[in-house]
């Protein structure tokens, strides 16, 4: 990996300000999860207001969560670059500012095609937060203490989905939607408390071409290193964009003695999620490696699955538990997050931390259609245990390829 070394550690900032960059890192985060998972909550309802019949409920909610996602795609693509070139401050509250309008807007929408431009361009703003908050705060703290940062911002970050699952369930759908705007607003006021990276700044001196896509395809070693990452990462995605959002299809199809909400699948995930986030940062933390627990929680995961997809006849109190046994298993996303951050040098950073994720979100442009596909002849159930087959293989083949990166020196440069 060819690297040029910087001239300011990344334990350069005073732990008051590390404190704050954390802080705001995992508020920004918290209102990024409410405002992407919240469309998964009030999916039915407000499809349903805009005049949406039921038996197009799915197929036109899985076309706007595929619009939700290509905006991510495009977004992580804008947002990494600006995050390299510009700084990891504007970008983190550049995105805040798109996706809070976005929502505020989508409160008011009558129309499948304004449901549609709005959820593309939340998706847009959504794109940028979690990979400028991971490039912040992984470049303020310590090596050896980055992960319990990053862990904290994850930690944080999924409780907003709790909250979009609970506003979801006792308010309307269009009050949902001006409580996540309003919130991501509000977080623009911590902007005059929040500083640069210091090695951002020490980077601008550098000869390096910052942000510079081109750096990522070639040489090949470097895009199979950027590819390995991304890859680890789609098993979450699988999860959460199939089986928590289509959680009340899968259930009837599995039989199971009730009935499941989009806000219960919600909130039992990403409950689960919460912990999880927690609990792989300090297996990490505690193993001193990103690949073991990486594979542990992959290995976990691939049983939540199979039990899930093999609960035939479940109660509804089981079916909540295999959710929150799904959410806990994905919880590898704080990891995920901060190995995307350390793999690359100060002038990629943001780019690459930006994309993985969206690219991992984004993967479920081929993910959902690919289900539905299979779904023709083989059952939601069948389909879904197919994709989830083969996103899991790629996902341990990835982590078999992966370079071990714990308490890796970031004060280094692509070249």
């Amino acid at each position: 990996m060819p690297q040029a070394p910087l001239t300011v550690p990344s334990t350069a900032l005073p732990n008051r300000r590390v404190a704050m960059t954390v802080l705001v890192a995992a508020l920004g985060y918290f209102v990024d999860i409410y405002d992407l998972i919240l469309f998964a909550v009030v999916r039915k309802p407000s499809l349903t207001a805009i005049g949406v019949g039921p038996a197009d409920l799915e197929s036109v909610g899985g076309n706007l969560i595929a619009l939700q996602m290509a905006g991510m795609l495009l977004g992580g693509v804008l947002w990494g670059v600006m995050g390299d070139r510009l700084g990891r401050k504007s970008t983190l509250f550049g995105s805040i500012l798109v996706y809070s309008l976005a929502n505020l807007l989508n409160a008011f929408v009558t129309t499948v095609p304004q449901y549609q431009a709005l959820r593309l361009i939340a998706g847009l703003g959504l794109a940028g937060e979690l990979g400028a908050a991971v490039t912040l705060v992984s470049e303020s703290m310590p090596a050896q203490h980055r992960g319990y940062g990053t862990t904290l911002v994850a930690g944080v970050g999924v409780c907003g989905a709790l909250l979009a699952a609970w506003v979801g369930k006792n308010f309307a759908w269009q009050t949902a939607y001006l409580v996540g705007g309003v919130l991501g607003l509000l977080l623009l006021l911590l902007r005059f408390g929040t500083f640069e990276s210091g090695l951002f700044e020490a980077s601008k001196a550098s000869q390096a071409a910052r942000g510079d896509l081109r750096m990522l395809l070639w040489p090949l070693k470097r895009f199979r290193r950027y590819a390995t990452v991304i890859l680890t990462g789609v098993p979450i995605w699988f999860s959460v964009g199939i089986l928590v959002v289509f959680a009340s299809e899968l259930a009837k199809e599995l039989h199971v003695q009730g009935e499941i909400s989009g806000g219960q699948a919600v909130f039992w995930a990403y409950l689960g999620l919460g912990i999880g986030d927690l609990a792989a940062g300090l297996v990490s933390q505690g193993l001193r490696s990103r690949r073991k627990a990486l594979l542990l929680f992959l290995l976990a995961d691939a049983l939540a699955i199979t039990a899930y997809l093999n609960a035939h006849g479940a109660t509804v109190g089981q079916f909540e538990l295999l959710l929150l046994a799904i959410g806990l298993a994905n919880g590898y996303w704080a990891v995920f997050a901060t190995t995307a951050a350390e793999q690359f040098g100060t002038n990629l950073r943001a780019t690459v931390a930006t994309t993985a994720p969206n690219f991992v979100r984004g993967s479920l442009v081929v993910i959902e259609p690919v289900y539905k596909a299979l779904r023709v002849d083989h059952g939601r159930v069948g389909a879904a245990a197919a994709v989830g087959a083969v996103c899991m293989l790629v996902a341990l083949l990835a982590v078999w390829r992966l370079d071990e990166s714990y308490g890796a020196d970031l004060d280094f440069t692509e070249t």
